[in-house]
């Protein structure tokens, strides 16, 4: 059963957004009578579609009991090109990201152009994709484009520079006592590393520098590595 998010709600008549109601009379082709699977604030329903004509309007059946996740992950990627983008911002998803912040850096091969909010946008409507395809009960939060300067600033119980680093901690040392109710931080960086400056600056600033192994991983291998390992120590 296809899941689409929804901000509309009177009573037990859900309004769907014209993306979602042009991929319902359009791409699936759905008739009425159609049950579809809603989330809206949080919560699941089964509802039945009973208007396909202009907005898609869906009523409810019945309310279905399912748990949102219990911890609270984000991932700081440096900006790559657009395919590798998506499939970190996908994947993320996917494993159970609660937010990202897209990080410009030195080292970051996409060059912003003044296109920062089209490129928000975009990777907005991927995570929200990807919650669909991927059952969640939420939708990653995407922040603004970050420098180092604004991400110091971020309030974190713990903050982890994914590093290459050979005095860096192993990542199983720094995540042994880590609990459901901390909020972490990983920092990512661009495929050519973040300069001495910029990894000095989040170290002064209380990141851990952490290795993720003996082997070098890509920038977009490195989230789904970690996020991962935490789907590991939390798994139910």
């Amino acid at each position: 059963m296809q899941r689409y998010f929804c901000k509309e709600k009177e009573n037990d008549i859900f309004t769907l957004s014209s993306e979602d109601s042009y991929h319902i009379t359009k791409v699936m082709r759905y008739n009425i009578g159609t049950n579809i699977e809603i989330v809206y604030d949080n919560t699941l329903y089964i509802a039945n579609i009973i208007n396909l004509s202009g907005l898609v309007k869906a009523q409810v059946i019945k309310i279905v009991d399912e748990n949102i996740n219990s911890y609270f992950v984000t991932i700081a990627q440096s900006l790559v090109k657009e395919q590798k983008m998506d499939y970190i911002l996908q994947k993320g998803t996917e494993l159970g990201a609660s937010c990202f912040i897209p990080l410009d850096v030195t080292n970051s091969i996409v060059k912003l152009n003044g296109k920062e909010n089209k490129k928000i946008e975009r990777w907005r409507k991927v995570v929200k994709e990807a919650s669909e395809q991927s059952k969640r009960l939420d939708i990653p939060i995407v922040t603004n484009i970050l420098s180092i300067d604004d991400l110091v600033k971020e309030k974190y119980d713990l903050k982890i520079l994914c590093s290459v680093n050979e005095t860096s901690k192993n990542i199983k040392t720094v995540l042994s006592n880590i609990k459901q109710s901390d909020r972490i931080l990983f920092v990512i960086g661009p495929e050519g590393g973040f300069t001495d400056q910029e990894e000095q600056k989040l170290k002064n600033n209380d990141f851990i520098s952490t290795s993720l192994g003996s082997r070098v991983l890509r920038t977009e291998t490195a989230s789904t590595f970690v996020l991962s390992i935490i789907n590991y120590i939390f798994m139910r």
